[in-house]
């Protein structure tokens, strides 16, 4: 009988195995790839289901930013300094544009905007591209004009955003302490540098729907996060006694050809607040990198190339130059004021101590004398204060000693910076040390050569002179105010240590007004006021000019009962002489001035004639000469 063989039901077996391995092997793999799947769909929506939304939103989506007005800048008096401005910024959309409108769109707005043709052209033939910038900040007439060409060709893909920019109503007025701000509004210089934080305020976002290449929904939504507005400052400048000081000090320059600039500070000497600072010839914040002074552009337009480059970047960065806070100066005989406080504060002199001056004095080996080898002869320390005698105070400094010396130079804040609210002051000043100062030095150090401080610093230490003794804190921001003008913050007057005893300070307010009554500041004199002060001829020891000087004078009024103190330096002045009681007196005594009739300070009724109480003096000893 035919039918299956024994090995045919054999061999079955095996591969019933093999179907039934293979088969469970195929279920296994496929719950591998199941639970694979699984897996990852569990990831992708719950784990990270936030990172592909926000990715999809990415694409679904196109921000446009809206710049935020910066904080407004007030005066004292509530003059606006600083505030916003609107303009706009030109963007361009080249997916968006016509193909066959590229070269008249380059064509046409290469003529308002002052473009490069052929720059403008390739920006809008990348097609690849959504947003490209055309200018950022153009006025109302720039942007009408853009708008306008737009409509009547048919051009589309060109968008005009509202921006925001920056505006200094006043002009050149605290030009150098208010600073200004770069194209993206940010601060550069003075206080927009300093406080940039607190007057940036938060960019708002207006988000529109787009499809996959870009384009604009023609049915979308809108969604608009409104922009908050930074904070502003409320400074302690006075803008009618900020006036009274730049006026003056323009003129000055101009009558006096003042090749290096000069200086200009006023102060309320009981608080430290600074009313009024400039540095002359200034410039317009609204155009910081035009060259204000006229000698000095063209000096820079008279180069090409590279030399041109230099020569132009070094001529903005000078004129941005806040010189009142960033430079140090030799201070010269006003010095002169530090050096007799601290004697008479040590102990080391009295007000009836005496001095004489000869035709010169040798210290170790090098001759000193005083300006124009004037003789004094016998001088109490007010007669020497009066006379500015440089043989007299380099004979009060060897008493004083080195280390007391160096230790009231310290005390009177001039090792460090003042501290005010203002950027790049220099973090310290030059000054010998006691162990690196001999006789010479101490000499030259105590009728006010050989050291550099800031002005600043000198105007200072002044106010501790006469207030009593106390070392305050300059200071030009007094309240941070939110966006409706309410305070946020007030900043209190600062006290940094006492320095003199009262009693010496009141000492050396005698003897400031005998200065201006008597002595080398007559031209200070101020009908109907009592004014103090000290005038300063310093050489620039570092200059190549060995005839350049720095002609100053400070001053402080009413000297009975202080309240505001001037200080003028002239820089490199080229007139009929260069002496600080010439040149720089009459400024303060112009500022201080109008700032007392403008306070309300009342005048005395009569005050008498100054040249009617001592004998004719010399106008001027505080020039330097030394051997």
């Amino acid at each position: 009988m035919r039918g299956s063989k024994p090995t045919d039901a054999l061999r079955t077996l095996p591969e019933r195995a093999f179907r039934l391995r293979a088969r469970l092997i195929a279920v296994g793999l496929c719950a591998v790839c199941f639970a694979g799947l699984i897996g990852r769909l569990f990831w992708l929506q719950l784990c990270t289901g936030d990172w592909y939304t926000q990715r999809a939103l990415g694409q679904q989506l196109r921000d446009t930013v809206v710049p935020a007005d910066r904080g407004k800048i007030y005066s004292a008096d509530g003059a606006l300094l600083a505030a916003n401005s609107s303009c706009w910024t030109l963007r361009a959309s080249p997916r968006e544009m016509p193909e066959e409108k590229l070269a008249l769109a380059a064509k046409g707005l290469a003529e308002i905007l002052e473009l490069d043709e052929t720059k403008l052209l390739e920006k809008f033939s990348d097609r690849r591209s959504n947003d490209r910038l055309l200018r950022y900040r153009v006025e109302r007439e720039t942007a009408d004009a853009v708008r306008d060409f737009c409509a009547a060709n048919g051009i589309t893909g060109v968008r005009i955003n509202q921006d925001s920019k920056r505006w200094y109503p006043q002009g050149e007025l605290l030009a150098s302490v208010l600073g200004f701000t770069n194209v993206d509004n940010a601060g550069v210089s003075g206080l927009e540098l300093k406080y940039n934080d607190t007057l940036t305020g938060q960019n708002g976002v207006v988000l529109t729907a787009v499809n996959a290449w870009g384009y604009t929904l023609a049915q979308s939504y809108e969604t608009e996060l409104t922009p908050v507005e930074g904070s502003g400052l409320r400074l302690t400048i006075d803008a009618n006694i900020q006036h009274y000081l730049e006026n003056a000090l323009n003129y000055a320059v101009q009558e006096h050809h003042v090749a290096a600039r000069s200086v200009g500070i006023v102060m309320d000497v009981n608080t430290g607040a600074v009313l009024a600072m400039a540095t002359t010839p200034a410039y317009d914040p609204n155009q910081p990198r035009v060259i204000a002074d006229k000698a000095a552009r063209a000096t820079v337009d008279a180069l090409s190339g590279k030399e041109r480059a230099a020569a132009l970047q070094l001529a903005q960065q000078t004129q941005w130059r806040n010189k009142a806070v960033s430079d140090l100066y030799e201070p010269g005989s006003v010095f002169k004021l530090i050096t007799c406080a601290a004697a008479l504060d040590a102990g080391a002199i009295t007000r009836h101590s005496t001095f004489y001056c000869g035709d010169s004095i040798s210290v170790a080996g090098t001759r000193f004398h005083c300006a124009n080898h004037k003789r004094h002869g016998s001088q109490t320390v007010t007669q020497a204060l009066e006379n500015s005698c440089n043989q007299s105070f380099i004979q009060i400094g060897a008493r004083l000693g080195k280390q007391a010396f160096c230790d009231y130079f310290a005390a009177f804040g001039l090792r460090e910076p003042t501290g005010i609210d203002l950027p790049a002051e220099p973090k310290k000043s030059l000054y010998y040390i006691a162990d690196r100062m001999g006789p010479v030095e101490l000499a030259s150090c105590a009728f006010g050569q050989s050291s550099k401080i800031s002005y600043l610093e000198m105007a200072a230490a002044v106010c501790a002179v006469v207030n009593g003794g106390r070392l305050m804190q300059p200071y030009l921001v007094s309240d941070i105010l939110a966006p409706d003008g309410s305070v946020l913050q007030h900043n209190a007057p600062v006290c940094k240590r006492q320095v003199i005893q009262p009693a010496t300070s009141a000492a050396m307010r005698e003897m400031m007004e005998a200065v201006v009554l008597y002595g080398g500041g007559r031209n200070a004199q101020i009908a109907g006021y009592r004014v103090g002060g000290k005038s300063g001829t310093s050489q620039k020891l570092d200059s190549a000019d060995e005839k350049a000087r720095i002609a100053s004078f400070v001053a402080v009024a009413p000297i009975d009962d202080p309240q505001f103190l001037c200080l003028v330096c002239l820089d490199e002045p080229h007139s009929w002489t260069t002496a600080g009681g010439s040149l720089s007196a009459p400024v303060c005594a112009e500022v201080l001035e109008q700032t007392l009739v403008y306070k309300g300070v009342p005048r005395a009724a009569d005050t008498g004639s100054a040249d009617a109480q001592a004998a004719a003096l010399p106008a001027d000893g505080d020039s330097f000469d030394g051997a």
